[in-house]
């Protein structure tokens, strides 16, 4: 069961580095960069219990949390052009 999933997983990667590689907005690039962050947490989990070392879930947890921090510090710094930008400085959001 753990070999489907993992070939599964591993044929939406490729099709996810594929938009990546083909998206026609920086936008879709950085949600295809955040999809495939997505599925190298479902692929170090899978793997960890394959192998049998479930200890690799606690990788993939840290490794999400990555994801989802430097996914919001892209968007933020495509949206204000600088990561320090601060909503009070303009008076508005």
């Amino acid at each position: 069961m753990f070999v489907l999933a993992t070939s599964a997983v591993l044929i939406a990667l490729t099709l996810a580095v594929v938009r990546a590689i083909r998206g026609p907005t920086v936008f879709d690039r950085v949600l295809a960069g955040n999809t495939i962050g997505t599925f190298a947490i479902l692929l170090l989990a899978s793997v960890g219990f394959m192998t049998g070392r479930p200890e690799w879930l606690d990788i993939a947890l840290t490794y999400g949390l990555l994801n989802l921090i430097s996914t919001l510090a892209v968007l933020k710094f495509f949206r204000h052009g600088d990561l320090a930008y601060d909503i009070e400085e303009d008076g508005e959001p």
